[in-house]
């Protein structure tokens, strides 16, 4: 059932979402949107020698939207772009291929998103965040 995946971990990592904060230079700002749902993610980025230095993000999401996107906001700061792409790939294949979910302490809360594998629906909501951060280091990349 649906509801089962409103776990509590679900809405207190949703309810832990910093206030939104953009930053006021960012190298990249990406914005992605649900079409099923109509929750929106906006992410800035800067970076320093191929590391996160700054995020800022607004979010208008769904609870599990706001879920994926509160776990990396909180973790973000600190981390390399391969890790970042490598993290969207996890949680791609986590949702869709049945895959683990992405490992090591930074990413661990991340696992209780694994249920909803099986809610294709939910997929895009809760890749908001990620599909906007990688847009964000694409750009970066390309300048």
């Amino acid at each position: 059932m649906i509801s089962d995946l409103y776990s509590g971990g679900i809405l207190d990592a949703a309810a832990a979402i910093p206030a939104a904060a953009r930053l006021d230079t960012p190298q990249a700002t990406a914005t992605k949107v649900s079409r099923v749902c109509g929750s929106e993610v906006e992410v800035d980025i800067s970076l320093k020698d191929g590391v996160v230095a700054e995020f800022g993000m607004a979010a208008r999401a769904c609870a599990l939207g706001q879920a994926s996107a509160s776990i990396v906001a909180r973790n973000i700061v600190g981390v390399r772009a391969e890790e970042l792409y490598r993290l969207r790939e996890e949680m791609c294949a986590m949702l869709k291929e049945g895959g683990s979910p992405p490992i090591g302490e930074r990413w661990q809360e991340l696992a209780m998103l694994a249920p909803i594998r099986d809610y294709p629906q939910r997929h895009a909501s809760t890749m908001l965040v990620f599909d906007a951060v990688c847009d964000c280091l694409d750009q970066i990349a390309a300048n």
